[in-house]
């Protein structure tokens, strides 16, 4: 059986990086690529229609318009069975959990190497799960602290996203524009952020993203 690969990365230097490492593996072929999100999501829905789906979709989490995460989570909703691949260059604490939480079949970084990534494709189109040493020691202190979760973890996603651009310097102009939302809507964003992490200002919200080890969030 031959694993239909989707590579969704808004960086054409990937793609076709990726691509390269996927024609050494006889058993995978490339389904398609998409350089965003809502071309990803069009890709799987055309491929399903046509009646040859795509297997695996490899899918990035920083991408323009709507992240990763919006997109596993719609993928997720359309298709539950259909296995994602979440590629990143955080690390792995920033987001592998609340990637797997959303459904993700693994988390990868984009140093991986080629052998990584073939082996990670191939087990989760067999229907498993690949998870790193280092990202199962997360889930298991996930759960473990369950109970005693650290302020920014109590944060919806779109809160997650606000912080992030927050905390990385971004007006609310500015994350308005990024991400198609007026700026009242940012700003309430905001106050909630400011609520939840119990900080006064953008400030004090870049110094806890620091403390956290929360950089490029």
């Amino acid at each position: 059986m031959t694993v239909r690969v989707l590579i969704c990365d808004d960086h054409a230097i990937v793609r076709q990086g990726i691509q390269q490492m996927l024609a050494d593996a006889a058993d995978i072929a490339l389904a398609g690529e998409a350089a965003d999100g809502a071309e990803g999501v069009a890709a799987v829905r055309r491929a399903a229609a046509g009646g040859a789906p795509i297997d695996v979709v490899l899918l990035d989490i920083a991408m323009p318009r709507r992240d990763g995460l919006d997109v596993l989570r719609q993928l997720k909703d359309e298709f539950p069975r259909l296995p994602v691949l979440i590629l990143s260059t955080y690390p792995d604490r920033q987001y592998a959990v609340r990637s797997l939480k959303l459904g993700a079949a693994g988390y990868l970084n984009k140093s991986a190497d080629s052998e990584q990534i073939i082996a990670a494709i191939r087990k989760v189109a067999g229907g498993g799960l690949f998870i790193t040493p280092t990202i199962a020691e997360l889930l298991a202190a996930s759960v473990g602290n369950a109970g005693v979760q650290p302020p920014h973890e109590t944060l919806s996603h779109r809160e997650h996203q606000v912080f992030g651009l927050l905390a990385s310097g971004r007006s609310v102009g500015e994350i308005a524009g990024q991400l198609s939302l007026s700026s009242n809507t940012v700003s309430t964003y905001r106050a909630r952020i400011l609520e939840k992490t119990g900080v006064r200002n953008d400030v004090e919200l870049a110094l806890y993203a620091v403390r956290h080890q929360l950089h490029g969030v």
